[in-house]
């Protein structure tokens, strides 16, 4: 895949792909731009067999202070008539949203390294990941309401199921920072680290062991966890009974069982 990006960088190593918010002099706001890339960049990780888990992070201080408010201006359609310009923002929001979910429908697991601001649609970006950790320094505002409008790019959606509704319900309604180390007790987060630098040192250590394990193992279970979310547990048990039909047929158990006894690291195919 292409690693040509003018508001991301990229880079895959041992399994392990780092795809990093670029825009640090903007606090890595979301730009038009880095709309399109991130979709581009989740896709293309997604087919790249050499990524195995992704790391989401953001260069410089800042995981991402939202969305660009250029951007934001932009997105109102003018010039046209109200039920056609209500139409033009509903399909551009949809857009969006498809942006995000790119990353919760990556069949890699993708791991959100959270340093600094996560802001608005920053937040609607972390919690579209599998997983999030955080740096003690993180500030974690779900904005929205403070600015005027309801969050629509998917937060509202994804994190009343991480937080529980009542947690979900206070930090959209009142718009008030959540420190990293609050995070990690709310369970917005599985762990928060003193430092951007354990961060990302711990990050990058859990990605690499989660890269040396089956990966079809891993999107399996990936795609079971969030079919289940929003199914009933007989439609969950039915879909992963369908998955395993063939699923179960792969060399990787084999492997797995080979590499236990010999005590030593499995060794399977992309």
């Amino acid at each position: 895949m292409t690693t040509d990006f003018s508001t991301l960088a990229l880079t895959v190593q041992d399994g392990v792909a780092e795809l990093r918010l670029n825009r640090p002099d903007r606090a890595n706001a979301l730009s038009g731009e880095m709309w399109r890339e991130l979709r581009e960049a989740a896709r293309g990780l997604d087919a790249d067999p050499e990524a195995r888990v992704i790391v989401l992070r953001g260069n410089g201080k800042h995981f991402c202070a939202g969305i660009d408010l250029a951007m934001l201006a932009e997105l109102r359609p003018t010039e046209m008539e109200p039920g056609r310009a209500g139409e033009e923002l509903r399909r551009r929001v949809l857009d969006l949203q498809d942006t995000l979910s790119w990353f919760e429908k990556c069949r890699k697991p993708v791991l959100a390294a959270i340093s600094g601001a996560c802001i608005g649609a920053g937040l609607d970006l972390a919690v579209a990941c599998d997983l999030r950790y955080a740096s003690a320094d993180a500030q974690f505002v779900l904005k929205e309401v403070d600015m005027g409008l309801a969050a629509d790019v998917g937060v509202l959606q994804r994190l009343p199921r991480i937080v529980g509704e009542g947690v979900a319900r206070e930090l959209a309604y009142t718009c008030r920072a959540v420190s990293g180390t609050e995070a990690a007790e709310l369970r917005l987060v599985n762990r928060c680290y003193d430092s951007p630098a354990e961060l990302h040192k711990g990050v990058l250590e859990l990605a690499r062991e989660l890269a040396a394990k089956s990966p079809l193992a891993l999107r399996g279970t990936k795609h079971a966890i969030t079919y289940a979310r929003d199914h009933s547990i007989s439609d969950g048990l039915d879909q992963i009974a369908t998955w395993n039909a063939s699923a179960l047929l792969t060399e990787d158990i084999g492997e797995s069982l080979l590499a236990f006894q010999q005590k030593r690291q499995g060794k399977f195919a992309d």
